[in-house]
């Protein structure tokens, strides 16, 4: 009895002192993500609460199988570990851009995976805690309700959990398919934009859009040289790319600058800056370090031959007539992302082109300033959201958790007060979960038409 009270004890110290010191690990080596921290120990509340309720059932198997399984079910929090421990010995930005996507991707899988026999064993303890309730009420009724469970050979409470982990195992299968087959599926997304104020000379022109490469999610070129073959066979234009090259720093592109580079367009490929573009979702020894992180992208744009747009614009001529390409730096709704688009900057002297775009990575920035201020941009292009990277797309429906987040999120948007459209593109890469599920990739082209 003293010696079980002894490790009560010491577990009440220990479990304290480790959330602490993940906390201050977290903070250390992924800042931004800190404030993530409660609902990192929930999640791993939530996975003992489960590992309660298989346990018993677990070592009730052969050895072997017994230490199979009870592996399986922790690795999610040993790789959470090794993240943690391993970021404090070497940074993120310095991990092999494969292994640190994987090792991501499979915990999130995992963890995911287990969220829905959490939901049904909560359910089901709700169930068996109203029966007995239910019975204790009716105490003649009970020698009744026990024959009647009992003929129906498993009970409410047994079925929900079986159900849990049928549906937990049909998603991890999903999400793994998603990882390792429709990350790549690259779509192609056409639409006409019809403008009243379109020159002649630039009827059927063909804008091709691509955004959110993350490249630092990339464990190969041979995808990403099967989606440049792609872009290069639309015969565009002009190509433009709406943020977001990397996850973390500008390194992470050093190994594509080659296959980028072979996109090709008759009037150029232009670029902005998306809120990952920044170097600020890691640590830096000094600001110095993030600094040189920035001039290594800006280089990087110059060696493959992309513009890139700082709060300006160019003037893309076709014979007599003229379009005004802008593009702003990042400016996000949300105060967790940088606010650096200045519109007024990038449209000074753009104002008698025929007709303007704008490059913004973030759609927000549509729908809080470009919208209220009534700019004359007739046709804005984003990225930002990837459409969650998850969701339902048919003839009838259009459904993704991104739509809880962005009011625009996906696709094409009218302004209801004038002929003025936003485009957002739902990306061609991924971040965090390495993969999608029914939101494909997207390379989007865009050709213009007179109304």
């Amino acid at each position: 009895m003293r010696q079980t009270f002894k490790k009560l004890h010491l577990s009440y110290f220990l479990i304290p002192l480790f959330l602490v010191a993940g906390y201050f690990v977290m903070h250390l080596t992924m800042p931004v993500y800190s404030g993530q921290y409660l609902f990192l120990v929930a999640l791993i509340m939530a996975d003992l609460y489960l590992w309660s309720s298989v346990k018993k059932q677990v070592f009730n198997y052969r050895n072997w199988l017994r230490i199979c399984i009870i592996f399986l079910y922790w690795l999610p929090l040993i790789l959470l570990a090794v993240l943690l421990v391993g970021a404090t010995l070497v940074p993120l930005i310095d991990w092999s851009n494969g292994f640190r996507t994987y090792l991501l991707g499979f915990m999130l899988v995992f963890y995911t995976a287990k969220i829905l026999p959490i939901l049904f064993l909560l359910l089901a303890d709700f169930v068996r805690i109203i029966d007995r309730v239910f019975t204790l009420s009716k105490k003649e009724n009970r020698q009744d309700i026990k024959d009647d469970n009992a003929s129906e050979g498993i009970t409410r409470s047994r079925f929900l959990q079986y159900m849990g982990f049928i549906s937990g195992g049909l998603l991890m299968s999903t999400m793994f398919i998603g990882m390792f087959k429709w990350v790549y599926q690259f779509r192609v997304v056409r639409e006409i934009i019809k403008l009243p104020n379109l020159p002649d000379q630039f009827r059927g022109f063909k804008v091709v859009q691509i955004s959110d490469m993350h490249l630092g999610s990339w464990s190969s070129e041979k995808p990403l040289e099967n989606a440049v073959e792609l872009i290069n066979n639309l015969n565009a234009d002009l190509v433009v790319f709406t943020g977001d090259l990397v996850n973390f720093a500008t390194k992470e592109a050093f190994d594509f600058g080659d296959t980028l580079a072979k996109i090709k367009a008759k009037h150029g490929v232009y670029t902005i800056l998306g809120n990952h573009d920044y170097g600020n979702y890691v640590s830096w020894p000094t600001e110095e370090a993030k600094q040189e992180n920035m001039d290594q992208l800006f280089g990087f744009y110059q060696k493959i031959g992309w513009k890139l747009l700082l709060n300006e614009h160019v003037i893309i001529n076709k014979g007599d007539d003229s379009m005004a390409l802008l593009g702003v730096e990042n400016w996000g709704h949300n105060p967790r992302f940088p606010q650096l688009g200045d519109i007024d900057k990038a449209m000074a002297g753009a104002e008698k082109a025929g007709f303007r775009v704008l490059l913004t990575h973030d759609p927000s920035h549509w729908e809080k300033i470009v919208v209220p201020g009534n700019y004359p941009v007739d046709l804005s292009l984003s990225g930002h959201t990837h459409g969650f990277q998850f969701g339902i797309e048919t003839k009838d429906i259009k459904w993704s958790p991104a739509q809880y987040m962005y009011k625009f999120w996906a696709g094409l948007y009218q302004d209801s007060t004038n002929p003025r459209y936003l485009y957002v593109n739902r990306g061609l890469g991924s971040i965090g979960y390495p993969g999608r599920i029914g939101m494909l990739p997207e390379i989007t082209v865009i050709e213009f038409e007179k109304s």
